[in-house]
């Protein structure tokens, strides 16, 4: 933890105690006080859905029409704005969420889709861009920290290139990847889901002492090295080791520890990867971590529901709401939703109208995500599509438009510049932020 948010939280439990029960009504305001302090640590969560949800089966559902499907709707604690039936505890938080449903965008292939979506830029051309969440890690980073600023929790298998670098950024900005130990728990499963970051652990017969001495020894014949062969590679070699040798000390590699949590806490997020997954997004931004991305259907693009898209998309709206609602209620709790943005997205919609074999098609030109948390006026849907779902009539939303927006509400100006190893100043984003859904 460190000094700003502890002198934070000292200042509340000290208060609390002064002021005693009577005097309660006061904390929320303080801890809005303190969650609207423009020097407090921010995060993002961005929660990925692998192979792109269908809109009409999530937040813009269409009641009535041909393409609107089995699902029924669900009223929220905003009144007007309906989810699926399947978003039940998602509805009672919808005060918060910002439902964007005026994306529309090119790129109808998952590959491309997903580079898109990651870096506000179309792929095939000459420059490797950087993933939002280096850029905005880079922009967001906790200093002298012992853990990653970019975590990727469960990365879909289209996520492990391109999409998820750094880009010219350099691997001091790339992704620490959490994986699933083992084999993932079945629907019905009672077993819990196991995540985790490989040998972390110090090898048998290897301690403290015997380990620091080692890395002091590696650090003097790499330092010798470097200055014989400096090169690219080997100082990116050098950047991904001692990373990961950061990540081995004890506070660090606690974060991503699950066993410290109680069953309770852990059923609440859903035994699955992407429940745990939430989990682990939730200690990593108690302990200042500035990007989290935790994936829904990366195990065989869960979300591209070609055929039996309703029970496909009933599932996965379950898991989804389970372990994002619970989330929300833990960072709420804890006084970090208001410093916490997160983002759900996947690549592309689906197709509003059904295919002859009950599923939904790729379909890029009118969707849906959502922005919620810190920096987010949420109770709202922002855009609209036609009675059919086929068209944006209204607000239409550009990649670049919702990175920009992404950015505002984080506190990061998305213009701010990084340089490409041909010293080209490129934005983080050339969109425009929709000041509509930013509080």
């Amino acid at each position: 933890m460190n000094a700003s948010n502890h002198s934070r939280r000292r200042f509340l439990q000290t208060t609390a105690g002064l002021l005693g029960a009577a005097s309660c009504s006061w904390l929320p305001q303080l801890a809005s006080a303190a969650g609207s302090d423009p020097n407090r640590k921010r995060s993002c969560i961005l929660l990925w859905m692998a192979g792109g949800p269908a809109q009409t089966d999530t937040f813009d559902m269409k009641p009535g029409h041909a393409n609107g499907g089995e699902f029924k709707e669900t009223e929220t604690n905003v009144p007007g704005l309906r989810f699926s039936e399947h978003l039940s505890g998602l509805a009672q938080q919808a005060d918060k969420l910002a439902i964007m449903r005026g994306m529309s965008t090119r790129e109808g292939d998952h590959l491309r889709g997903t580079y898109l979506m990651h870096t506000g830029q179309r792929p095939g051309g000459p420059l490797n861009y950087p993933s939002i969440g280096a850029s905005l890690s880079k922009a967001l980073k906790a200093n002298q920290s012992a853990l990653p600023n970019y975590v990727a929790v469960n990365p879909s298998g289209l996520l492990n290139g391109s999409a998820l670098s750094p880009g010219f950024l350099g691997p001091r900005y790339a992704a620490a990847t959490v994986g699933v130990r083992g084999t993932p728990p079945g629907e019905n499963s009672e077993a819990m889901a196991d995540l985790g970051v490989d040998f972390l652990s110090l090898p048998p017969g290897v301690n403290e002492t015997r380990q620091d001495a080692r890395l002091a020894l590696w650090k003097q014949q790499q330092n010798q090295f470097l200055a014989r062969h400096p090169s690219g590679a080997a100082e990116a070699q050098a950047t991904i080791f001692q990373s990961a040798v950061k990540m081995m000390h004890p506070d660090a590699a606690s974060a991503f520890d699950l066993s410290q949590e109680s069953t309770k806490v852990r059923e609440s997020y859903g035994r699955g990867t992407f429940g745990q997954g939430c989990l682990i997004a939730r200690r990593l931004v108690e302990r200042d971590v500035p990007f989290v991305e935790v994936t829904l259907g990366g195990n065989g693009l869960g979300w591209d529901t070609h055929q039996a898209n309703f029970p496909a998309v009933e599932r996965l709206s379950k898991e989804l709401d389970q372990g994002w609602s619970t989330l929300m209620r833990e960072l709420e709790e804890r006084d970090l939703l208001e410093s916490t943005t997160i983002c759900w997205m996947g690549e592309f919609g689906r197709t509003p109208t059904i295919n002859g074999t009950a599923g939904r098609d790729h379909f890029p030109d009118a969707w849906s995500c959502v922005l919620a948390g810190g920096g987010i006026a949420g109770g709202q849907a922002y855009g609209q599509t036609d009675e059919a779902g086929q068209e944006v009539t209204e607000g239409k939303t550009e990649v670049q438009d919702l990175l920009a927006t992404l950015c505002r509400a984080v506190g990061v100006d998305p213009a701010t510049e990084h340089y490409s190893p041909q010293s080209r100043p490129i934005k983080i984003s050339e969109g425009t932020s929709i000041d509509q859904v930013l509080a």
